[in-house]
C-alpha cells in the first residue's frame, strides 16, 4: 500500500519491521490438527526418548513410518532394529519401514576407514531375518555435500515422536555419552496420517527411492534422471492438512515441509514466526550459522525492544570437536567456524548484550554434544524441527517441523520447564570477549582458517556445512 503522507522514520520502519499485522493472517490461514494439550508431552533427554521409542515399537500394531538422516551400524541402532523385526515377528500384519539418507547409509563415518556403511548392516540383518522390516534410501541429491533427507518424524500406530535426533550410541544415551535434542510425543491418528501419507507419496513410491536391504544397489549415478524428478517433485510437496475447530483444551498443530531455495514453506513460515514475535523469542541452533534473513529479522526485533535468547552448544559440545590432545582432522575445523560466527554475532549486538535484551546461552555438559533446534515465542507458539537454522537447512535439505501454536497456553508450563532444565548446563555470554579470541585457537585450525579467508572458501563452507 502507498503511504506517501507518513513521516519519513514511520515510512522506513513500515520498510524494516514487516512484523505486525501483515504477517498474522498469513499465520492463521494455516491449516492445523486440533491436539488436545494432554496427548502433547515434552520428553525429558535422550534416556526418555530411547525408553519412548522402544516402548512405542513394542507396542505398535498397525505401522511404524521411521524417517531419520541415518539409523547407526552401533549398539543403539542394533537395539532399534532388532525391536523392530521383533515387533513384525509377533505380528507380521505391521508394517515396518525406516528411511534414511541414501548417501549417508553407503558410507563409513567421516574421518573412519572406508566401508560400506549403515547399509551393510541392513542387508546383514534382512538376510537373517527375512524383509519384515523395509529400509529405504532417499537421495534427495545426487551429492551428499548438496542435500540430504533431513526430515525427522517417527509414525507408530497413531502417535507421533518428534525430534531432530537420529539414531546412534550418542543419540539414544548408550555408553555414557549423549547428544541432547529436544523430544515431543503427540497422539493424534490425522497427524500421524499425515507424517506417514507423506512419505507414501512422494518417497515410498518413487524411483529415486531404493531399499537399502536388498541386492544388487544401483550407483548414485544411475540415479541421476530419478533424483532430479525427485527433486523437482519436492520443491512442490505439502503435509496435508485439513482446518480443524481449535476448542480451548486443544493446540493447533501444523506439520510443515520445506526444500530449496524458493517457495520453501518452512523457511518462510519461520520468517514470518519470526517477524510475528511482540516480546519474546528463544532460538535454538547446534552450529551457529544463522541464514541472513533470520539475522535480519533478530536485528529488527532487537531494535524494536524484544528479548530474544539464543541458545547453542559450546564449541566443545560440537560433535565435530576435536580436542587438543587428539590428531587433529579438518572436519574439526567447524567448531571453531561456528565460534567464529558467534563471536562475530555478539560483538555487533555487544549493546544489547549489556542492556540483557539479548541474551546467548553456551551450552556445556562433560563430554556431551549439543544438537537442539527449533523455537519458542511470545508463550503461545512453539517449533519443533530437525531444520539446524543454517543456510544449508535453508536452501539445499530437505526439511521438516511441526509449529504448535497455543493460544490459551496450554503448554507454556512444559516448555518454560523445559527451558530451565536447558539452562542447568548453560552459561550466559556476558560480552563476546568471554569467546576464544581466533588468534588463540590451535596452530592447525589458525593456519587452516587463513588459508581459507584468503580465498574466501569460509563463506562457502558455511552455506554448505
Amino acid at each position: 500500500m502507498n503511504v506517501p503522507n507518513l513521516p519519513m522514520p514511520h515510512r522506513l520502519a513500515r520498510r524494516l519491521l514487516p512484523l505486525g499485522r501483515s504477517v498474522r493472517p498469513k499465520l492463521d490461514a494455516l491449516h492445523a490438527f486440533a491436539v488436545p494439550a494432554d496427548r502433547i508431552r515434552v520428553l525429558n533427554g535422550p534416556a526418555a526418548f530411547r525408553e519412548t521409542l522402544l516402548a512405542l515399537i513394542a507396542q505398535a500394531r498397525r505401522r511404524i513410518v521411521i524417517v531419520a538422516l541415518y539409523l547407526q551400524d552401533d549398539d543403539a541402532g542394533r537395539e532399534v532394529l532388532d525391536a523392530l523385526y521383533a515387533a513384525h515377528k509377533a505380528n507380521p500384519a505391521l508394517e515396518v519401514e525406516v528411511y534414511v539418507d541414501w548417501h549417508r547409509a553407503r558410507r563409513g563415518l567421516i574421518g573412519k576407514a572406508a566401508s560400506e556403511g549403515n547399509g551393510a548392516m541392513y542387508r546383514h540383518y534382512a538376510a537373517q531375518f527375512g524383509d519384515g522390516v523395509a529400509i529405504y534410501g532417499v537421495p534427495v541429491q545426487n551429492r551428499e555435500l548438496f542435500g540430504v533427507l533431513h526430515l525427522k518424524g517417527f509414525v507408530i500406530d497413531d502417535k507421533v515422536l518428534y525430534s531432530g535426533a537420529s539414531i546412534n550410541d550418542v543419540y539414544l544415551a548408550r555408553h555414557g555419552r549423549y547428544r541432547l535434542d529436544r523430544y515431543h510425543l503427540l497422539h493424534h491418528a490425522g497427524l500421524a496420517d499425515s507424517l506417514a501419507g507423506f512419505v507414501h507419496r512422494h518417497l515410498r513410491s518413487n524411483e529415486a527411492v531404493i531399499r537399502l536391504d536388498q541386492q544388487p544397489l544401483p550407483s548414485t549415478r544411475d540415479l541421476q534422471n530419478p533424483v532430479r524428478h525427485l527433486r523437482r517433485e519436492l520443491q512442490h510437496a505439502q503435509y496435508q492438512v485439513p482446518r480443524e475447530p481449535l476448542p480451548e483444551v486443544a493446540v493447533a498443530v501444523t506439520p510443515l515441509v520445506g526444500f530449496g531455495r524458493s517457495d520453501n514453506q518452512l523457511n518462510e513460515v519461520l520468517l514470518a514466526l519470526l517477524r510475528g514475535a511482540r516480546r519474546r523469542v528463544v532460538l535454538f541452533t547446534p552450529y551457529f550459522n544463522l541464514p541472513r534473513p533470520v539475522r535480519t529479522v533478530l536485528g529488527h526485533l532487537l531494535r524494536r525492544g524484544c528479548t530474544i535468547d539464543i541458545m547453542v552448544g559450546d564449541k566443545t559440545a560440537n560433535d565435530f570437536y576435536i580436542p587438543p590432545s587428539e590428531p587433529f582432522r579438518k572436519i574439526g575445523l567447524l567448531p571453531y567456524l561456528y565460534e567464529s560466527n558467534l563471536r562475530r554475532f555478539a560483538r555487533l549486538h555487544r549493546t544489547h548484550i549489556e542492556r540483557g535484551q539479548l541474551n546467548i546461552w553456551l551450552w556445556r555438559d562433560g563430554d556431551n554434544s549439543y544438537h537442539l533446534k527449533g523455537l519458542l515465542i511470545d508463550d503461545e507458539i512453539a517449533v519443533v524441527t530437525g531444520n539446524n537454522l543454517n543456510p544449508r537447512a535453508w536452501a539445499l535439505d530437505l526439511e521438516n517441523g511441526l509449529l504448535l501454536r497455543d493460544p490459551s497456553r496450554l503448554l507454556t508450563a512444559r516448555h518454560e520447564a523445559e527451558w530451565m532444565a536447558l539452562r542447568r548446563h548453560a552459561t550466559r555470554l556476558d560480552d563476546y570477549y568471554a569467546l576464544d579470541n581466533p588468534r588463540h585457537y590451535p596452530r592447525d585450525v589458525r593456519t587452516l582458517l587463513r588459508r581459507l579467508s584468503r580465498v574466501r572458501l569460509d563463506r562457502l563452507l558455511n552455506r554448505l556445512l
